[in-house]
C-alpha cells in the first residue's frame, strides 16, 4: 500500500491536471486523446516516475456508453518497481494517436486493437490485420458482434475450392435462422 501511495503522490506531483483512480490493487490515470503523447511521454521521460516499458494495450467495448470504447495501457517501470494503468474512452469516430513514437512496441497492440475492436490510430505507419483475413468484416470483439460470426468459409467439394457464404444456423425444432452480412 505504501508503494501505490507513493506512487499516487508522485503522480498527483507530476501532472495534476489528469484525473487518478485508486484501486486496491493500482492506480489508474484517465487521458483523453489530445493530451495522450505528452502524458505517455513524461511517464516514461520524468526519472521519478520511469515508466520504460508498455507491456500491454487492451480494449474493451461498452456498447451502451456514450463513448463506447476504453483503451487499456499498460506501464511498468522495472527500476521503480511500480506499474500504472492509464485509461482512455473514445467513441467510434475519434482517431486516438499512436504511442509508437514513445513505445515502438506499441505497433502490434494498436494493430490488434484495430483489427479487433474497429478503434482507429491516427499516425500508426501500418493499420493491416494481424489475426483475421484480410476480407474479414466487422470487428469480433465488439459486444455487438454475432457469437458465430457473420459468414462462414468452407472447403467446396463440387467447386473445388474454399467458399464464403452467409451463415445458415439450423436448430432444431425451429425454423432454419439465416444471417446476411451488411
Amino acid at each position: 500500500m505504501e508503494k501505490l501511495d507513493h506512487l499516487e503522490q508522485l503522480l498527483s506531483d507530476r501532472l495534476p491536471h489528469l484525473q487518478r483512480e485508486r484501486l486496491a490493487d493500482a492506480v489508474v490515470v484517465w487521458v483523453t486523446p489530445e493530451n495522450l503523447v505528452e502524458t505517455m511521454t513524461r511517464l516514461r521521460d520524468d526519472p521519478d516516475l520511469d515508466f520504460k516499458q508498455m507491456i500491454d494495450l487492451a480494449g474493451v467495448h461498452y456498447p451502451e456508453r456514450e463513448k463506447p470504447f476504453v483503451i487499456v495501457y499498460q506501464l511498468l517501470s522495472v527500476h521503480k518497481n511500480h506499474r500504472l494503468r492509464v485509461k482512455m474512452a473514445i467513441d467510434e469516430q475519434t482517431p486516438v494517436p499512436s504511442v509508437i513514437p514513445v513505445w515502438w512496441c506499441a505497433d502490434w497492440y494498436e494493430r490488434e486493437a484495430y483489427e479487433m475492436f474497429g478503434i482507429l490510430f491516427a499516425g500508426h505507419p501500418d493499420l493491416r490485420r494481424l489475426l483475421t483475413d484480410y476480407d474479414f468484416e466487422g470487428f469480433p470483439l465488439r459486444k455487438d458482434f454475432p457469437l458465430s460470426g457473420l459468414s462462414e468459409v468452407r472447403y467446396d467439394p463440387a467447386q473445388k475450392r474454399v467458399i464464403r457464404q452467409p451463415l445458415q444456423m439450423v436448430h432444431p425444432n425451429r425454423e432454419p435462422y439465416q444471417v446476411n452480412p451488411s
